[in-house]
């Protein structure tokens, strides 16, 4: 294995481990802030929090993967100046777009809280954190683009552990006097949780200063202006962050939409609501814990693939997005079929008390409502990993454009499917699901398409699909052998996770769908 694909396989490893474990802290997270605050609480957090992350979006999500991309362009070729004037410039400019959309933030509270004036307030503590978070994006992309996830992984951690720590508390205590000021705690938590974590990469920053500053200059090239390196991030980072603002402007757009769908199914505003509370706010919830092994792919591949295509070398861009596309299958086949399989065990392990406060909808248990929601559900895990994966591969050889594009097609399918099958009185709030499926469907075929082309390389059919796909069938055959045994329990839920790991990995192994040199690099890894 080449020294890259080392570095490849580490970043992926631990940006995966780490995101699991956020995700899972997020999901464990979400649980008591409802004891402390509760449903009417969360009304006002959700008022607040979706506006922060959709301005977050905008002004963040770019930036770093094109920071990324080329800080690693420069290193491959030898020349740590420009690096580091990248990373000045990207400092600079998210600073500005942070303190803007800060600003925004904090002058549209009382607009944006109109329908809810008591979350006026959260709006003004949350909107700090928008730069706080800017800031600490163009550190990520900085360290990133050296391939060094270590620090990306522990602020992500920092900033988990921190609401846990923090933001519980401070709600807990907000809430004695009020379920408003409850929420208010709560965002407060978060701003000073993220404050942490941008103290915590400056820190890593000062400490690896000296280091980076004694890689020799081994090229000519001569420093490029602040403006000429403004225009290629902003070129670069714009179709990124148009393709990173599709998805929750399409979330946003359901949000809207999918209670008046399910009326026109048939269903009473006190079945409809709930339903909808059930797919965005619990089975959404529980599939972003696999996505966040998706990210964590792309997140390494962008960084090791633009440096491969700066020295334009055909073979590594190959043998990086090759890799890149198996272990996305890896992952994903598994993540998918195991899910869905383990569906109602998995719901009752994390919300069986949430989901016992529901009544009936139609004659059917919540939690049998849920369980078919989620099985269906998973099966993007699949399709979201491996658009993810050929969306970096194409940002890491320059054509971040056509992500974009076929992202949006894929919303658009969304959206119509939405529109249309929700509305259908036998399917309702499980046409969510498919209308997900076709959308990332959409998405994948041209991506893939488009990578063969632009990374030269073949359709690996026995690496990317066949493979995986048999180690996952025999994991799936002995997870159905299990549930027929054992009964549903946390116990039980917890052993049929590990033994279904445990045949997966070794099935994969077996049939060489994953194999010993791909691990080799996890061996003697530094934590930063």
């Amino acid at each position: 294995m080449s020294r890259n694909t080392k570095s490849l396989i580490g970043g992926m490893t631990v940006l995966g481990i780490t995101g699991i474990v956020c995700k899972l802290i997020g999901v464990l997270y979400s649980i008591p802030l409802t004891w402390a605050i509760g449903l009417d609480g969360q009304g006002i957090f959700q008022t607040v929090y979706p506006t922060y992350t959709l301005l977050l979006t905008i002004s963040s999500a770019g930036l770093p993967v094109a920071v990324s991309r080329m800080v690693s362009q420069c290193l491959a070729k030898k020349d740590p100046h420009n690096a580091h004037h990248v990373f000045k410039v990207a400092l600079m400019l998210l600073s500005a777009l942070g303190v803007l959309s800060s600003l925004i933030m904090f002058i549209a509270a009382p607009l944006l809280s109109s329908k809810q004036p008591l979350a006026q307030p959260g709006f003004y503590v949350i909107a700090p954190c928008v730069t706080v978070v800017c800031i600490l994006s163009a550190f990520r992309g900085f360290m990133q683009g050296q391939q060094n996830m270590v620090p990306t992984a522990v602020s992500q951690l920092i900033e988990q552990i921190g609401k846990v720590c923090l933001s519980l508390p401070l709600a807990y205590l907000g809430a004695q006097k009020s379920v408003a000021d409850g929420a208010v705690g709560a965002l407060l938590g978060i701003t000073f949780v993220e404050a942490v974590a941008l103290l915590y990469m400056m820190l890593v920053y000062t400490r690896k200063k000296k280091e980076f500053s004694a890689l020799p200059q081994e090229t000519s090239e001569k420093p490029q202006s602040a403006s000429t390196l403004m225009m290629r991030l902003l070129r670069i980072s714009i179709p990124i962050t148009v393709s990173a603002c599709i998805v929750p402007l399409a979330t946003f757009i359901d949000s809207q939409m999918l209670v008046e769908r399910l009326m026109a199914a048939g269903l009473t505003i006190e079945e409809a609501s709930p339903l909808y509370g059930l797919f965005s706010g619990i089975i959404i919830r529980l599939i972003n814990i696999p996505t966040a092994l998706a990210l964590s792919i792309s997140m390494s591949l962008v960084p090791a693939i633009s440096a491969a295509a700066a020295l334009k070398s055909e073979k590594a861009v190959r043998d990086q997005s090759d890799f890149g596309l198996r272990f996305a299958f890896i992952i994903g086949f598994p993540c998918a079929v195991g899910m869905s399989l383990l569906s109602k065990n998995l719901l009752l392990f994390f919300y069986k008390g949430t989901l016992a406060g529901y009544a009936p909808i139609q004659g059917t248990s919540v939690t049998d409502i849920a369980a078919g929601l989620l099985a269906m559900q998973s099966l993007t895990v699949v399709l979201f990993t491996s658009v993810q994966a050929t969306s970096a591969i194409l940002q890491g050889v320059g054509k971040q454009r056509i992500p974009m594009y076929t992202l949006i097609a894929g919303v658009i399918c969304k959206i119509i499917l939405n529109y249309t099958l929700v509305a259908l009185p036998g399917l309702n709030i499980h046409g969510a699901p498919i209308a997900s499926l076709v959308c990332y469907f959409v998405s994948l075929v041209p991506n893939l398409l488009y990578c063969l082309k632009y990374a030269h390389m073949p359709f690996n059919f026995k690496g990317w699909l066949l493979r995986p796909a048999l180690a996952t069938a025999c994991m799936g055959l002995v997870v159905i052998l299990l549930q027929r045994l054992l009964p549903i329990n946390h116990l039980t839920t917890l052993l049929e996770v590990a033994i279904g790991v445990i045949v997966y990995f070794g099935a994969a192994f077996l049939l060489k769908a994953i194999r010993k040199d791909d691990f080799s690099s996890l061996r003697g890894r530094k934590v930063s």
